[in-house]
């Protein structure tokens, strides 16, 4: 197929291979036989290297085009679209790294003008080509890796949220040091409070009604032109990374308790053995509970991981409760409980702290409601759950089935009216189940949280980078007026199979983007380069941060690209 360029001239496009990646919340555990394969036709002739070449080839809407740019045929052999049937794949996200396919293909006449038009948002020399033929070994070398190692290795040495965990750690061992030397006399006496004040703190980082104010207080008051976007990127990342503070004190709890704990044994002849049993209980249930969190079991036993750490924390913050009381009361002087009175509980730092913890443990718990809900599926590979209200852009939400089980969270698309939707991709048993057994009730939690593209309001200008279903946490941004200048880059396969009408119109028809968005169908079109179409879309439409919704390597590509572009980007890390 031939377009043409901005002075009239002719113009051969070329194609790359591409497969479609999920981006919500990334499941780890590999699901063998996912419904979301993703298999590929053989890639066309390419031109020859020093053919004239001034665009490529991308899914955009006719209304986006500003240009004179537009499509006519060429030869009946070039302008021939193939596409490809979905084959099992082991991750909604994965890559098909298999550079043919055998399943039989459909063709495409081309006529379909309407989502096909030429731009040059992406030059040529930006995107590398896969030549026919290409050896194997110019796979990326992590594809015979593990997930979990890219996630938690790939990610760097020195990323923001391993720097806070060490800060926390660090504070902590220095603190229970001075206590252990005599140099720190009040930690010495009260080692205990330090242990709860380090479980307050893990508990409020992750408090989401306490960090959807924080997150809103970063957009007002960082979001002012004047601020450099040097200290709003260094905002973005510890705002995302707080899951560092949440492990750093969660572990630091451990030491104090456990030294509060040795304190107790030393002085066996003025402490309850009640006392020193509780203590001990509750040190029982965190070690269960971080041992939980362990990213290997966390990767493997998901559920395993959810389940205990909820039911084990609550555990030990009813023993919390008792410890406190009989602490308070306690006499030792006459060895009894003659002190337990509402005065002496009052006066104890002990119980308001574990106030304090209890409050904003169940918060969350007190906006727990079962709602009636609508669920679409325009294809076996993605569903649609809607449900009444509108919600403001860039927020998400918890959904479940069993409350007390597992709870699953998606963005949020909403043009802020009377409703407001989740895009679920199938590749989990509950996100499969949405499809298969569509519920008419689910569980929520009425107040939805922040995460990372709710900061985006903060910047002057971003990019916006989704492939998959990743695009629902960006479609409320198209939908809802704001101050950022926003550009979009979405990478999927079968846009308007998968993803249905409403979705592809929420793209094309968003008078926000004003023409800025890239949307590549790899059913289509092959497979690109997502990072280098990334960096052209930031450079092209001069945005100050790039945001992407991948899956594990996916994210990494394209963050490492921006970043050695000298573009700030983020994207989802390891228990943000």
């Amino acid at each position: 197929m031939y377009c043409q360029d901005e002075r009239g001239h002719p113009t051969k496009l070329t194609r790359t291979k591409f497969s479609s990646c999920r981006g919500v919340s990334f499941e780890l555990n590999p699901s063998p036989g996912g419904p979301f394969p993703l298999g590929a036709a053989a890639p066309p002739p390419l031109p020859p290297p020093d053919a004239p070449s001034a665009g490529r080839w991308v899914w955009l809407p006719l209304s986006f085009s500003r240009g004179s740019s537009r499509i006519f045929p060429s030869a009946p052999e070039s302008h021939a679209v193939a596409r490809s049937r979905s084959r099992a794949s082991s991750h909604f996200c994965d890559l098909d790294e298999e550079d043919t396919d055998d399943d039989e293909s459909v063709v495409d006449d081309g006529a379909d003008e309407e989502m096909a038009v030429v731009t040059a948002a992406v030059a040529v020399d930006e995107v590398p080509i896969k030549r026919p033929g290409a050896s194997a070994s110019a796979k990326p070398a992590s594809s015979g890796r593990s997930r979990l190692s890219v996630i938690l290795l790939d990610q760097g040495l020195f990323t923001v949220y391993k720097r806070l965990f060490v800060l926390c750690v660090a504070l902590n061992a220095a603190g229970l040091a001075l206590a252990a030397t005599g140099l720190f006399p009040y930690a010495r006496r009260r080692a205990a409070v330090f242990a709860m004040g380090n479980i307050l703190a893990l508990t409020l980082c992750r408090s989401e009604a306490v960090l959807r104010v924080v997150f809103w207080l970063a957009v007002a008051l960082l979001g002012r032109p004047l601020v450099p976007v040097l200290v709003k990127t260094g905002v973005t990342a510890i705002l995302q990374s707080l899951g560092g503070v949440h492990s750093g004190c969660g572990v630091s709890s451990l030491a104090w308790l456990a030294y509060a704990l040795a304190q107790a044994l030393e002085r066996r002849d003025v402490t309850p053995r009640e006392v020193v049993g509780v203590a001990a209980a509750i040190l029982g249930l965190l070690v269960l509970s971080c041992m939980a969190a362990f990213p290997l079991v966390r990767h493997l036993h998901h559920n395993v991981f959810e389940r205990t750490h909820r039911f084990a924390g609550w555990g030990a913050l009813a023993l919390l409760w008792a410890f406190v009381v009989l602490s308070a009361g306690y006499d030792p002087a006459t060895r009894s409980y003659a002190h337990l009175t509402s005065i002496a509980l009052v006066k104890s730092q002990e119980l308001w702290l574990a106030a304090a913890i209890t409050f904003f443990t169940f918060l969350p718990w007190l906006t727990v409601r079962r709602v009636p809900v609508t669920v679409t599926a325009p294809s076996t590979h993605a569903s649609i759950i809607t449900f009444h209200g509108g919600v403001k852009a860039g927020l998400l939400g918890r959904i479940s089935r069993s409350p007390l089980s597992e709870w699953h969270a998606f963005g949020i698309i909403s043009d802020g009216g009377d409703t407001h939707a989740m895009l679920a991709g199938a590749v989990g048993d509950f996100t499969r189940g949405l499809v298969s057994d569509p519920p008419s009730h689910l569980w929520v939690r009425s107040v939805h949280f922040a995460g990372l593209p709710y900061l985006l309001e903060m910047y002057r200008s971003a990019t916006m980078v989704a492939t998959g279903s990743g695009i629902c946490v960006f479609l409320s941004f198209l939908m809802q007026p704001g101050p950022a200048e926003l550009s979009l880059v979405w990478v999927a396969k079968g846009i308007e199979a998968n993803y249905g009408e409403e979705i592809k119109a929420a793209v094309s028809g968003s008078e926000r983007l004003r023409g800025r968005v890239i949307v590549h169908d790899t059913a289509a079109m092959g497979r690109p380069n997502v990072a280098a179409m990334a960096v052209g879309a930031a450079r092209r439409w001069g945005a100050e941060v790039v945001v992407v919704t991948s899956n594990p390597e996916g994210s990494r590509d394209v963050v490492s690209a921006c970043k050695k572009a000298g573009i700030p980007a983020f994207g989802p890390i390891w228990d943000s």
